[in-house]
């Protein structure tokens, strides 16, 4: 009986268990573990092809270029060991001669640029006039009254048509002469006609002829009818620098100062727009724009008038002796003062 046992013990140690599967299936313990990498298969392997051989005559050539190119580069030093430094380019400026600044202005080539109420299509009168007169200063008295009239007329015709008949207007009002026309009767100015038709309104005629009365008594008075314009901006233009048209006023509150004062003189239509129209023409204001080519030598030209005045009154040998002799009256009137208190 023990024996029976004791082999019934050993067969069931040696043998092994048998193991369920999920689906109830008996499977089978497999007899040894197998390795992942079996499974796993390599590729075959291509024979490689084997360099052909080189003939030994090729081999020495090609030692000896080698040898001939080290000792080259040896030669000139190319090792990165004992690399050559970098040169340093410097660039050097070339010396450019300063420009010459000539006191003279330079008009561009081609069409200069024009204010904007000039435009290709513009009368050719009123493009000369923009370019030669409109903006530049001006100190003669009968220019002055002229450009006064020219001024007056636009409340009934327009520039273009005014410049075509200024020859017009010269030869019937005596070349602006403020003395003769003050002297004109009615029966002068009944006459002043083109083809039969007046040359201007009687209201403006008549205004003429009273302007120029008092153009004679402000000569009386201040020396020159430019003196009394020109003191109203202290001898100097005003420059509005004005970059658009837009910005162009039709007056300024300097223009009402002088209408107002024209207009206690005994002046007739001369209003705050013909009087800013005068100063303009007569440049007294430089309204040119400033991409116009004009801007800036009737700003010049305002600066060369003023300049010889001053430079007359300091450089006279009279100008320090007169003012050491107002300083030595001042002395003596102050002493004599003093002595008076005393």
């Amino acid at each position: 009986m023990a024996m029976s046992v004791a082999t019934k013990l050993q067969s069931s140690i040696c043998e092994p268990r048998a193991v369920l599967g999920p689906g109830g299936n008996r499977v089978k313990v497999s007899e040894g573990p197998k390795h992942k990498c079996e499974g796993l298969k390599k590729p075959p392997q291509r024979p490689r092809k084997l360099a052909p051989e080189i003939p030994e005559s090729d081999v020495k050539k090609n030692v000896s270029v080698d040898s001939s190119c080290s000792s080259e580069t040896s030669s000139t030093g190319s090792s990165p060991k004992t690399a050559s430094p970098r040169k340093t380019v410097r660039h050097i400026k070339r010396f450019r001669p300063p420009k010459l600044v000539s006191n003279d202005v330079v008009k561009p080539d081609g069409p200069p640029k024009r204010c904007e109420w000039i435009t290709a299509n513009s009368d050719p009168h009123y493009i000369s006039f923009h370019d030669e007169e409109w903006g530049v200063p001006v100190y003669d008295d009968e220019k002055l009254f002229e450009l006064l009239v020219l001024s007056q007329s636009l409340a009934e015709l327009s520039w273009p048509e005014i410049l075509t008949k200024r020859d017009i207007f010269r030869n019937l009002f005596d070349n602006f002469d403020p003395s003769s026309i003050a002297k004109f009767d009615e029966k002068k100015l009944m006459s002043l006609k083109i083809n039969g038709i007046p040359i201007l309104s009687q209201q403006k005629l008549r205004a003429i002829v009273d302007n120029a009365i008092q153009v004679v008594k402000i000569q009386q008075e201040f020396g020159s009818f430019s003196k009394y314009c020109w003191s109203f901006v202290n001898q100097k233009a005003i420059n509005n620098g004005v970059r658009y048209g837009r910005q162009v006023p039709a007056k300024s509150p300097k223009a009402e100062v002088i209408s107002k004062d024209l207009m206690k003189r005994g002046f007739r239509c001369v209003g705050p727009t013909i009087v800013y129209s005068f100063m303009q023409v007569t440049g007294i204001v430089n309204d040119h724009l400033v991409t116009c080519f004009r801007h800036k030598e009737c700003d010049a030209n305002a600066k060369m008038d003023v300049k010889p005045e001053n430079e007359n009154l300091v450089t006279c040998f009279r100008h320090k002796e007169c003012d050491a002799n107002a300083k030595t009256n001042v002395k003596l009137e102050n002493e004599k003062s003093k002595d008076i208190l005393k």
